[in-house]
């Protein structure tokens, strides 16, 4: 589309330069010619750049991942049992999804993803059960400096989140990841493990960009 304009574009000006005399109405047939395909071309461009924040984010949440996965691996070396930052067990929850009285992991994760999270289309929705991937608190300083978090988002459950957090920036060099949305941000929570012997299934992570939760989020099952 870009190059189509460019080409219409030099083609008009060449026009313009051999042509004496032109008359007001061609030039104004000409601009509103070059309106239209502006016009025409934004849509375009938007989207284009809409795709590539929504890739560079799912990328970011891989690195995300990635960090909470080797830090699963290593508890599950060192204590018999993995767990997630911010869990003080395997079976603890992070965040405001627990466990329903006889419910598994599995199952609360799949109806909490298929009736609740794909609501969530954007910043202004409820998060309340999500904390904040790289800060502890919504008046964290740095957090605000380093745009790791929204406060347009209602991000913020009530529970202690300072332990995950303090793990995410530790495991990411004492820093935090910033989302290409300006009203995004890095949330998780984590669905206890259940069950036990054979039984037993391992905590489950779930993290969002705040911009779009329904669109933009992952979850990690061991």
């Amino acid at each position: 589309m870009f190059e189509t304009i460019k080409k219409l574009v030099k083609s008009f000006m060449r026009k313009l330069k051999s042509t004496n005399g032109n008359s007001l109405a061609e030039f104004a047939v000409t601009t509103a010619m070059m309106a239209t395909l502006a016009t025409t071309a934004a849509p375009k461009f938007g989207q284009v750049g809409a795709g590539a924040k929504e890739k560079k984010t799912m990328n970011n949440i891989d690195k995300i991942l990635t960090v909470a996965n080797n830090f699963y691996n290593q508890t599950l070396s060192e204590e018999g049992k993995g767990r997630f930052p911010g869990q003080e067990k395997y079976d603890v929850a992070v965040g405001g999804v627990t466990l329903a009285e006889g419910a598994s992991t599995d199952e609360t994760l799949e109806a909490y993803v298929e009736t609740i999270l794909d609501q969530k289309v954007s910043y202004t929705s409820e998060l309340g059960e999500f904390v904040y991937v790289f800060s502890p608190a919504s008046d964290d300083d740095d957090a605000l400096q380093g745009d790791w978090m929204s406060l347009e988002s209602s991000v913020g459950y009530d529970g202690n989140d300072e332990i995950g957090a303090l793990d995410f920036k530790q495991d990411f060099g004492n820093n935090g990841m910033t989302s290409p949305f300006q009203d995004g941000s890095y949330a998780y929570l984590v669905i206890p493990g259940s069950g036990s012997g054979t039984s037993a299934q391992a905590p489950v992570l779930v993290v969002i960009d705040t911009e779009n939760p329904s669109k933009l989020h992952k979850t990690l099952v061991p």
